[in-house]
């Protein structure tokens, strides 16, 4: 036996053997945490049962394709170049209006949230016209708007706006009034407060929003192109359906999906990003 090993008492072990254990369950921990990873396995035997299923007879094939059959239509879409032109088509539209809903909701948000007497003058309002259905109000962004791209971005904009708007609110709300206060007591003005503030502390809220919002852009584009258009990935499911070509509509449901979710992990990214902040202020206080 060394010396080295003499100097290491049987504290100093056991507190290194600790933290190894701690390292270790650091690890398990985070592979819990990963649901994209512990998801795969089941969405692993879906998609074999799509496969097998129609092959064996127990579904229709004509109206549920093998998973070959539409992977097979969805390659052919991207040769021909055909799903990119959909795909172009439908997120402009929806990036478009989620960006106005943005650019609109987030100022709102914070105006309703910070001050008492602008909530009450403009909650009924809003109240209202969250509760009205977008699709009620296509045929109305139509007459107005034609059936050009103004009235897909339009019923875009107000299928998003409103999931920004409140969760921005709630956010805004959610702000510990004591930090305000010393903002103050600091001499802060109301853009230092906005920007060094409320903008931080209300992020989660928002990002919360944005991703519901995402998905209500992405929901009201493909209704509004089922309905009246000649491109993006709803006009490419409608008009397949219509044609009796499933392989094809199902290659652009999947498609829709695919977007879908790559979006909205795009947003929690994003949101552990602009977060990180929070996370570490709680060690500190720690």
């Amino acid at each position: 036996m060394t010396s080295a090993n003499l100097d290491i008492t049987p504290r100093q072990a056991s507190l290194a053997e600790a933290a190894s254990l701690s390292r270790k369950g650091g690890y398990v921990q985070a592979w819990k945490k990963n649901t994209v990873v512990q998801g795969i396995p089941l969405i692993a035997v879906l998609l074999l049962l799509w496969e097998l299923l129609p092959r064996w007879g127990m579904v229709d094939a004509i109206f549920i394709p093998p998973l070959s059959d539409v992977a097979r239509a969805w390659w052919d879409l991207l040769l021909t170049g055909e799903l990119f032109t959909h795909i172009q088509a439908s997120l402009a539209r929806s990036a478009i209006g989620f960006c106005l809903a943005v650019a609109v909701a987030i100022p709102l948000g914070f105006l309703m949230g910070r001050y008492e007497g602008f909530e009450r003058l403009t909650d009924l309002l809003v109240q209202s016209l969250r509760n009205t259905p977008q699709f009620a109000l296509l045929p109305l962004f139509i007459i107005l708007m034609g059936i050009g791209e103004a009235s897909k971005i339009a019923i875009t904009f107000y299928s998003a706006i409103w999931f920004i708007l409140i969760n921005t609110i709630s956010g805004v709300k959610s702000v510990d009034p004591l930090l305000i206060k010393a903002a103050r007591a600091m001499g802060a003005s109301d853009a230092a407060i906005f920007s060094q503030v409320l903008l931080p502390a209300s992020i989660p809220s928002i990002v919360s929003g944005a991703r519901l919002g995402v998905k209500a852009a992405i929901v009201s584009v493909i209704g509004a192109e089922m309905l009246a258009a000649k491109s993006g990935l709803g006009y490419l499911v409608q008009h397949s359906q219509l044609m009796m070509e499933m392989p094809t509509m199902y290659a652009g449901i999947v498609t829709i999906t695919a977007i879908g979710l790559a979006t909205n992990y795009a947003l929690v990214w994003f949101e552990r990003r602009a977060t990180s902040w929070k996370a570490a202020s709680e060690v500190v206080t720690r």
